[in-house]
């Protein structure tokens, strides 16, 4: 039986189900699902060549998959053609006509479409308005700065009214200023047209402070879907812990020790919270704490005695690399705990045993 949405829950937007993609010998995506709510801001995160460009273009028709199925709002559009979908999609390159001025850049899908002029006219002045490009509607592209580039590109795609909006690692291009005022004004856009958005990004920063929901993608496969705090807090494997949290997680390799409670690890004896019962003692481990979970030990507190390698200042919060039985770790300290700590200085640290995240050394999943 099929499940009842209450009037609250929102409809699924967009459906990938087993989806694979090979390019000759390379396999581009591999047995891919996911679903994405409406209205949602979803990130595709992962580095260079997982496959989120390829997901990205076989939603918008551009590439059909060698097996699987694409629904969008419910309907099966696998093998359809491009046109009908709602779905519009802004390029990591911007792709605007450089000949063109940015009133008939944000006009040409329209005038594609055989919208009548009036009606040109007046959607591209509101869109032209909503992203604050009034005053550039005569100018060309090649006299605007990357970020009014990249506005006419996102314009462009909004002016089609889509139902799905994607962006394929639209701010690649832009230096960090010009990264952080897009980040915010798509944060804007989103919240003011409730525009399902499916965004495609390496940037761990990007996906954090952006999606409501994340899909990790490795090798053309999701890895683990979540909100930017689930992936946080519980990653199912080392895989995600290593690139969600920065500064990365510290990793530490061990065995379980003592009934599932403790983890023999180089750098000792480390309690773990909770009993592993799903492990047996003596299994090969891994351990990993975010450096925000490791601190000084107060006075006359036992702990870990570490030599500090590296003190990197950033401001309100200091990045403190520390040596340890031959092991690396970072901590992340306010600045005014770290002040006074030096290169080589001898300290004692605790790791919070309720932080501690363990995984399998064999597969690298988590024990739970």
């Amino acid at each position: 039986m099929s499940a009842v949405l209450s009037p609250d829950t929102p409809s699924i937007a967009l459906s990938l189900r087993n989806v694979s993609k090979s390019y000759g010998r390379v396999r581009a995506l591999d047995n891919l699902s996911f679903s994405v709510a409406e209205g949602c801001f979803f990130v595709l995160f992962g580095p260079s060549s997982v496959g989120k460009t390829t997901t990205l273009r076989m939603i918008a028709g551009l590439v059909a998959p060698d097996r699987g199925r694409v629904e969008i709002f419910g309907h099966d559009w696998t093998q359809a053609p491009i046109t009908g979908r709602g779905v519009s999609m802004v390029f990591q390159s911007f792709a605007l006509y450089p000949h063109l001025t940015v009133y008939k850049n944000l006009a040409y899908p329209l005038r594609e479409a055989g919208v009548g002029r009036g009606e040109i006219d007046c959607r591209v002045r509101e869109t032209a308005a909503m992203l604050r490009l009034e005053a550039k509607l005569d100018r060309k592209p090649g006299t605007l700065s990357g970020g009014e580039q990249q506005r006419v590109a996102l314009g462009r795609s909004l002016i089609q009214r889509p139902r799905i909006l994607l962006l394929d690692e639209p701010l690649t291009n832009l230096d960090a200023k010009l990264r952080h005022d897009m980040r915010a004004e798509l944060k804007r856009l989103h919240r003011q047209f409730g525009l399902t958005i499916v965004y495609a990004t390496p940037d761990e920063l990007e996906a954090l402070s952006m999606g409501e929901e994340i899909a990790v993608l490795r090798d053309g496969v999701v890895v683990q879907t979540g909100t930017p705090d689930e992936l946080y807090e519980t990653p199912r494997d080392l895989y995600v812990a290593g690139k969600i949290g920065s500064p990365p997680m510290n990793m530490v390799k061990g065995m379980l020790a003592r009934d599932g409670t403790m983890v023999d690890s180089v750098i000792g004896l480390l309690p773990v919270a909770r009993r592993l019962n799903t492990a047996e003692v003596g299994e090969g481990a891994v351990v990993g704490i975010r450096p925000s979970d490791i601190r000084l030990a107060a006075g006359g507190e036992s702990g870990v005695t570490a030599s500090i390698a590296m003190v990197e200042p950033l401001g309100d919060i200091t990045v403190v690399s520390m040596q340890t039985s031959g092991e690396m770790l970072r901590l992340v300290l306010p600045e005014a705990a770290a002040s006074r700590l030096q290169r080589g200085q001898q300290v004692s640290i605790v790791l919070d045993p309720g932080k501690l995240h363990i995984f399998r050394a064999s597969n690298g999943q988590a024990i739970t």
